[in-house]
């Protein structure tokens, strides 16, 4: 999504973010919008790994079955 605006798209929703925000508050939303990036990585990681623990149970039973 990111890749496809380029540095002129970005100089541009910079410019248009410092006239509808104002300078004074650029700075709170940019760190309301890196914690909420930063909650959300978190959140996928920890379902991530959840998936790959459960993967890695079922294989383990399988595997036991099998060799009984």
């Amino acid at each position: 999504m990111l890749s496809n605006i380029g540095v002129p798209g970005l100089i541009l929703i910079l410019v248009l973010a410092l006239i509808i925000f104002g300078p004074n508050k650029l700075p709170e939303i940019g760190r309301a919008v890196g914690k909420s990036i930063r909650e959300f990585k978190r959140a996928t990681d920890g379902i991530a790994s959840d998936i790959k623990e459960e993967i890695t149970d079922d294989i383990k039973e399988a595997k036991k079955n099998n060799k009984h």
